[in-house]
Protein backbone atom coordinates (compact mmCIF):
# COMPACT_ATOMS: atom_id res chain seq x y z
CA UNK A 1 0.00 0.00 0.00
CA UNK A 2 1.04 3.59 -0.60
CA UNK A 3 -0.95 6.23 1.26
CA UNK A 4 0.99 9.22 1.00
CA UNK A 5 4.03 11.00 -0.81
CA UNK A 6 6.09 13.93 -1.05
CA UNK A 7 6.93 16.42 -4.60
CA UNK A 8 8.98 19.51 -3.57
CA UNK A 9 10.48 20.04 -7.18
CA UNK A 10 9.71 22.61 -8.88
CA UNK A 11 7.46 22.65 -12.12
CA UNK A 12 10.21 23.58 -14.37
CA UNK A 13 12.26 20.31 -13.12
CA UNK A 14 9.23 18.17 -13.75
CA UNK A 15 8.87 19.93 -17.29
CA UNK A 16 12.50 18.70 -18.39
CA UNK A 17 12.18 15.25 -16.82
CA UNK A 18 8.28 14.52 -18.19
CA UNK A 19 8.29 16.28 -20.93
CA UNK A 20 5.67 18.17 -20.34
CA UNK A 21 5.00 21.74 -22.81
CA UNK A 22 4.34 24.42 -20.15
CA UNK A 23 6.29 23.82 -16.77
CA UNK A 24 3.18 23.95 -14.36
CA UNK A 25 3.08 25.80 -11.28
CA UNK A 26 3.40 24.10 -7.89
CA UNK A 27 4.18 25.01 -4.59
CA UNK A 28 6.14 22.16 -2.66
CA UNK A 29 3.78 19.62 -1.08
CA UNK A 30 5.47 17.18 1.66
CA UNK A 31 2.63 15.18 3.06
CA UNK A 32 -0.22 14.53 -0.16
CA UNK A 33 -2.73 12.38 1.63
CA UNK A 34 -5.79 9.89 -0.20
CA UNK A 35 -8.56 12.19 -1.30
CA UNK A 36 -6.54 15.40 -2.07
CA UNK A 37 -5.91 16.44 -5.49
CA UNK A 38 -2.68 14.85 -6.77
CA UNK A 39 -0.24 16.28 -9.66
CA UNK A 40 -0.45 13.46 -12.55
CA UNK A 41 0.93 12.84 -16.29
CA UNK A 42 -1.89 11.64 -18.61
CA UNK A 43 -2.86 11.95 -22.50
CA UNK A 44 -6.87 13.31 -22.36
CA UNK A 45 -8.95 11.47 -25.03
CA UNK A 46 -8.96 14.58 -26.69
CA UNK A 47 -5.29 15.29 -26.78
CA UNK A 48 -2.35 13.87 -28.93
CA UNK A 49 0.19 14.36 -26.33
CA UNK A 50 0.75 14.44 -22.34
CA UNK A 51 -0.29 16.77 -20.37
CA UNK A 52 -0.35 17.81 -16.52
CA UNK A 53 -3.51 17.06 -14.69
CA UNK A 54 -4.44 17.50 -10.94
CA UNK A 55 -6.78 14.13 -10.34
CA UNK A 56 -8.14 13.19 -7.30
CA UNK A 57 -6.40 11.02 -5.57
CA UNK A 58 -9.07 7.96 -5.10
CA UNK A 59 -10.62 6.20 -7.91
CA UNK A 60 -14.16 6.52 -8.89
CA UNK A 61 -14.99 3.95 -11.30
CA UNK A 62 -17.62 5.66 -13.99
CA UNK A 63 -20.53 3.57 -13.43
CA UNK A 64 -20.02 4.59 -9.32
CA UNK A 65 -23.48 6.35 -7.90
CA UNK A 66 -21.29 8.53 -5.70
CA UNK A 67 -17.90 10.04 -6.05
CA UNK A 68 -17.33 8.64 -2.01
CA UNK A 69 -16.51 4.93 -3.30
CA UNK A 70 -12.62 6.71 -4.34
CA UNK A 71 -11.78 6.40 -0.95
CA UNK A 72 -11.43 3.34 -1.22
CA UNK A 73 -9.35 2.94 -4.32
CA UNK A 74 -5.95 4.58 -3.77
CA UNK A 75 -4.43 2.01 -4.95
CA UNK A 76 -4.78 -1.22 -7.24
CA UNK A 77 -2.91 -4.13 -7.16
CA UNK A 78 -0.68 -4.84 -10.27
CA UNK A 79 -2.13 -8.49 -10.38
CA UNK A 80 -5.64 -7.67 -10.44
CA UNK A 81 -5.86 -4.00 -11.89
CA UNK A 82 -6.38 -5.82 -15.64
CA UNK A 83 -9.35 -7.75 -14.92
CA UNK A 84 -10.85 -5.97 -11.34
CA UNK A 85 -14.20 -4.49 -12.71
CA UNK A 86 -13.61 -1.41 -10.74
CA UNK A 87 -9.70 -0.92 -12.67
CA UNK A 88 -9.97 -3.07 -15.81
CA UNK A 89 -11.09 -0.72 -18.03
CA UNK A 90 -8.66 2.02 -16.73
CA UNK A 91 -5.88 -0.27 -16.95
CA UNK A 92 -7.16 -0.95 -20.97
CA UNK A 93 -7.19 2.83 -21.80
CA UNK A 94 -6.65 5.33 -18.98
CA UNK A 95 -3.32 5.12 -17.42
CA UNK A 96 -1.24 7.54 -16.30
CA UNK A 97 1.74 8.76 -14.06
CA UNK A 98 1.66 10.21 -10.51
CA UNK A 99 4.64 12.37 -9.89
CA UNK A 100 6.92 12.21 -6.48
CA UNK A 101 9.81 12.40 -5.18
CA UNK A 102 9.22 10.63 -2.10
CA UNK A 103 6.64 8.49 -0.42
CA UNK A 104 6.17 7.59 3.13
CA UNK A 105 5.79 3.81 4.83
CA UNK A 106 5.20 2.68 8.49
CA UNK A 107 7.20 -0.13 10.37
CA UNK A 108 5.78 -1.64 13.46
CA UNK A 109 7.76 -0.77 16.38
CA UNK A 110 6.00 -2.26 19.49
CA UNK A 111 2.79 -0.20 19.96
CA UNK A 112 3.69 2.43 17.12
CA UNK A 113 4.45 2.40 13.74
CA UNK A 114 7.49 4.67 13.15
CA UNK A 115 7.07 6.48 9.93
CA UNK A 116 10.16 6.26 6.98
CA UNK A 117 10.69 8.23 4.31
CA UNK A 118 11.62 6.74 1.03
CA UNK A 119 13.06 8.11 -1.70
CA UNK A 120 15.36 8.03 -5.08
CA UNK A 121 19.35 7.31 -3.66
CA UNK A 122 19.79 10.52 -6.25
CA UNK A 123 16.63 12.73 -5.02
CA UNK A 124 15.29 13.27 -8.55
CA UNK A 125 11.06 13.19 -9.51
CA UNK A 126 10.00 9.98 -10.31
CA UNK A 127 7.05 8.49 -11.63
CA UNK A 128 4.25 5.97 -9.72
CA UNK A 129 2.12 3.86 -12.42
CA UNK A 130 -1.38 5.45 -12.06
CA UNK A 131 -4.83 4.60 -13.38
CA UNK A 132 -7.57 7.33 -13.77
CA UNK A 133 -11.29 7.64 -14.33
CA UNK A 134 -13.62 10.25 -15.49
CA UNK A 135 -16.93 9.89 -13.62
CA UNK A 136 -20.14 12.32 -14.43
CA UNK A 137 -22.69 12.25 -11.31
CA UNK A 138 -26.14 12.86 -11.82
CA UNK A 139 -26.36 16.93 -11.31
CA UNK A 140 -23.36 17.53 -13.82
CA UNK A 141 -21.08 16.85 -11.20
CA UNK A 142 -17.55 16.00 -12.84
CA UNK A 143 -14.38 14.11 -11.11
CA UNK A 144 -11.20 12.91 -12.60
CA UNK A 145 -9.66 10.67 -10.34
CA UNK A 146 -6.65 8.06 -9.80
CA UNK A 147 -5.16 5.25 -8.33
CA UNK A 148 -1.70 4.09 -7.64
CA UNK A 149 -0.62 0.51 -8.78
CA UNK A 150 1.60 -1.63 -6.35
CA UNK A 151 2.96 -4.63 -6.37
CA UNK A 152 5.52 -6.80 -4.30
CA UNK A 153 8.45 -5.15 -2.36
CA UNK A 154 11.92 -5.12 -2.96
CA UNK A 155 14.55 -5.90 -0.83
CA UNK A 156 14.80 -2.63 1.23
CA UNK A 157 11.27 -2.31 1.21
CA UNK A 158 10.38 -5.69 2.42
CA UNK A 159 11.35 -4.66 6.40
CA UNK A 160 8.52 -2.15 5.85
CA UNK A 161 5.53 -3.41 4.00
CA UNK A 162 4.44 -6.28 1.98
CA UNK A 163 3.43 -4.03 -0.63
CA UNK A 164 5.80 -1.12 -2.47
CA UNK A 165 4.43 1.60 -5.30
CA UNK A 166 5.34 0.77 -8.60
CA UNK A 167 7.90 3.29 -10.01
CA UNK A 168 8.30 3.81 -13.53
CA UNK A 169 11.97 3.25 -15.62
CA UNK A 170 11.95 6.32 -17.58
CA UNK A 171 12.33 4.15 -21.02
CA UNK A 172 8.84 3.18 -20.18
CA UNK A 173 6.89 6.37 -19.77
CA UNK A 174 5.62 6.98 -23.60
CA UNK A 175 4.48 2.96 -23.48
CA UNK A 176 2.78 3.47 -20.38
CA UNK A 177 1.28 6.40 -21.18
CA UNK A 178 0.27 5.04 -24.55
CA UNK A 179 -4.21 4.74 -24.78
CA UNK A 180 -3.17 3.05 -28.24
CA UNK A 181 -1.03 0.24 -26.10
CA UNK A 182 -3.67 -1.82 -24.56
CA UNK A 183 -2.14 -5.67 -23.98
CA UNK A 184 -1.41 -6.68 -20.79
CA UNK A 185 1.89 -9.02 -22.00
CA UNK A 186 3.00 -5.66 -23.00
CA UNK A 187 1.70 -3.29 -20.12
CA UNK A 188 2.77 -5.89 -17.20
CA UNK A 189 6.86 -6.13 -17.39
CA UNK A 190 6.57 -2.28 -16.73
CA UNK A 191 4.81 -2.89 -12.99
CA UNK A 192 8.14 -4.54 -10.87
CA UNK A 193 9.44 -3.55 -8.29
CA UNK A 194 12.31 -0.82 -8.51
CA UNK A 195 15.55 -1.70 -8.06
CA UNK A 196 16.58 -0.97 -4.35
CA UNK A 197 20.01 -0.34 -4.61
CA UNK A 198 18.99 2.73 -6.88
CA UNK A 199 16.60 3.80 -3.36
CA UNK A 200 16.87 4.20 0.30
CA UNK A 201 14.83 5.22 2.87
CA UNK A 202 15.13 6.88 6.69
CA UNK A 203 12.57 7.45 9.91
CA UNK A 204 11.24 10.55 10.17
CA UNK A 205 9.03 12.49 12.46
CA UNK A 206 5.45 11.39 13.05
CA UNK A 207 4.22 14.60 12.58
CA UNK A 208 3.59 12.81 8.91
CA UNK A 209 0.75 11.33 10.32
CA UNK A 210 -1.40 14.01 10.50
CA UNK A 211 -2.31 15.07 6.84
CA UNK A 212 -3.00 18.98 7.76
CA UNK A 213 0.80 18.98 8.50
CA UNK A 214 2.40 19.56 5.40
CA UNK A 215 5.77 21.38 6.19
CA UNK A 216 9.01 20.66 5.26
CA UNK A 217 9.72 18.75 9.02
CA UNK A 218 7.74 15.91 7.26
CA UNK A 219 10.74 14.54 5.10
CA UNK A 220 13.74 15.57 7.71
CA UNK A 221 15.41 12.53 9.01
CA UNK A 222 15.51 11.94 12.29
CA UNK A 223 19.30 12.60 14.29
CA UNK A 224 21.24 9.90 14.99
CA UNK A 225 18.95 7.45 13.13
CA UNK A 226 20.80 5.61 9.91
CA UNK A 227 19.24 4.56 6.88
CA UNK A 228 17.88 1.62 5.70
CA UNK A 229 19.99 0.22 2.99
Amino acid sequence: MCGRFSLTAPGQLWFEIFGLSDPPAWAPRYNIAPTQLVPAVMIPPDRPQSQFRLLHWGLIPSWAKAPGVGADMINARVETAATKPAFRAAFRRRRCMMLADGFYEWRRQGRRKQPFYVRLRDGRPFAFAGLWEHWEGPGGQAIDSCALLTTEPNALMRPLHHRMPVILDPDAYALWLDPATQEGDRLQPLLRPYPPEAMTAYPVSPRVNNPLNDTPECIHPLPGVAELE
